[in-house]
């Protein structure tokens, strides 16, 4: 198949340029297209042949619910049974934006799409291309992120190229994505307003608005039924080893400590480090890339995707992250990293 790569020109994207890859969402086809999240995988989200089609590219497991994509509050009542009361709160502070609200399903939504469950899970971006190309589409869209399953979510067009050139009818050209995380999936298909996965959307900022909102414990049970994308299974992981170090503080002890492991037990392997800047400064005789300042979490966050994906691009065999505070955005930060290191540590 031959793949056609659309260049976004930021002053002309409104206008006839969104036309062919609508046309091809509306006729059954895959695009791949920006979120100011991570790219997604787009298909008309009521065509049961599209769906089937996104599962096979990706290599997705069917048992893992797609969310779905909407450009107008309207859309939504052909999809869930109901979004009154807090819902309708939580939608006008949050939407457009990086929130996936988990409903109670319609009957419209295909099974495939929820992966048998009675919720569906529905976002409106905030991205204006994201958006212009489901309003031109005139179908909601299911989208999970442009990559193949398993692997580091795609953050810029070269991500998509490289895993699905040849396989899909189009990919948008948009840059590179703003938050570098998918959205943060809230679950108010139930009385208990729950995060079950956590996202640029913090858990302090829906406090603000629902002040019952807990996190889900199942976020650390790899064996719990996935109501969510991104529960199940070992996710965003490169090629290289991942693994996660624990209780470090930068003494030479510390650092002495490190080298003596990867000695003994990553003998012959090419081994690389990946943290804040001043964490990467202590190991400047291996390779490393820094996420970025210690205390900018959000600019750490928007990096981690990519630069696990370019340890592969310098083969790495191993690679140590620094571990960070489970505080807003860490949250999702450190949730990304245990399920790309499959929750493998270095207890020091």
């Amino acid at each position: 198949m031959e793949t056609k790569i659309i260049k976004i020109d930021q002053e002309n994207y409104f206008n006839k340029i969104l036309n062919y890859p609508a046309k091809v969402l509306r006729e059954g086809g895959l695009v791949a297209f920006p979120t100011e999240t991570v790219y997604g995988l787009g298909c008309n989200a009521l065509d049961e042949e599209a769906i089937t089609k996104i599962f096979e590219v990706k290599g997705r497991p069917g048992d893992n619910p797609l969310i779905i994509h909407i450009s107008e509050i309207e859309m939504l009542d052909d999809l869930v049974e109901d979004y009154s009361g807090i819902v309708k709160k939580v939608i006008s502070k949050f939407w457009p934006g990086p929130l996936t609200i988990v409903f109670k399903s319609s009957a419209l939504v295909p099974s495939s799409v929820t992966a048998g469950l009675d919720t569906v899970a529905v976002r409106m971006p905030s991205s204006a291309i994201a958006q212009k190309l489901i309003e031109i589409a005139g179908v909601p869209v299911a989208a999970p992120s442009a990559n193949l399953s398993g692997k580091p979510s795609p953050t810029s067009v070269n991500h998509v190229i490289d895993d699905l050139s040849g396989k899909i009818d189009c990919i948008i050209d948009g840059g590179d994505c703003e938050v570098g995380l998918e959205s943060t999936v809230l679950d108010m298909s139930c009385e208990q307003p729950t995060i079950l996965r956590p996202g640029g959307i913090t858990l302090e900022a829906l406090k603000k608005v629902i002040p019952t909102v807990v996190y889900d414990a199942a976020l650390e049970d790899q064996e719990s039924i996935a109501k969510a994308p991104g529960m199940k299974y070992t996710h965003y992981s490169p090629e290289a080893a991942v693994y996660i170090l624990e209780d470090f503080d930068y003494s030479d002890e510390k650092i002495k400590s490190i080298e003596k492991i990867i000695e003994k037990d990553f003998p012959d392997k090419k081994v690389a480090f990946m943290g804040s800047k001043s964490f990467v400064k202590k190991f400047e005789n291996h390779f490393s890339i820094s996420l970025g300042d210690e205390d900018n979490m959000n600019q750490i966050a928007s990096n981690l995707f990519r630069s696990l994906r370019e340890f592969d691009e310098n083969d790495i065999d191993i690679i140590i992250s620094e571990s960070f505070e489970v505080v807003g955005i860490g949250h999702a930060v450190m949730n990304r990293l245990r399920k790309s290191a499959g929750y493998k540590t270095i207890n020091l």
